[in-house]
């Protein structure tokens, strides 16, 4: 599932998702919280591109997703909480994070994501 030809580079991701995300890949992305509600989506996108894990920490509002890659955890979509979570890194997969969003969303921003990632 890795893509051996992608270097996974922390800001240059972030800064791309930052460009990716919109309504079209969370009903609850807002100009001012655009990392609100894409943890799922963007968890399952970065896992296509770059292999690795996903995990995932209770929070107020349900489950929260993120990477691990090369044994590191990575939580691209952190700046959407103004407390931050206390991460518990629980082994999630591919279902559980889907259940975060649905086909349209992850279609959109899959795709939008390669296109920005050449």
């Amino acid at each position: 599932m890795q893509s051996k030809s992608q270097k996974f580079d922390e800001q240059t991701i972030k800064a791309i998702l930052k460009r990716c995300w919109s309504r079209e890949s969370s009903s609850l992305w807002t100009k001012q919280n655009p990392a609100c509600g894409q943890c799922g989506v963007t968890a399952l996108v970065i896992q296509d591109q770059f292999g690795g894990g996903i995990l995932k920490t209770p929070t107020e509002g349900g489950w929260h997703f993120y990477n691990q890659i090369d044994g590191e955890r990575y939580d691209l979509t952190i700046e959407q909480f103004t407390v931050l979570p206390n991460y518990m890194d629980l082994p999630s997969n591919r279902e559980e994070a889907f259940a975060n969003t649905n086909q349209n969303q992850y279609s959109y921003l899959s795709s939008k994501f390669r296109q920005m990632l050449r």
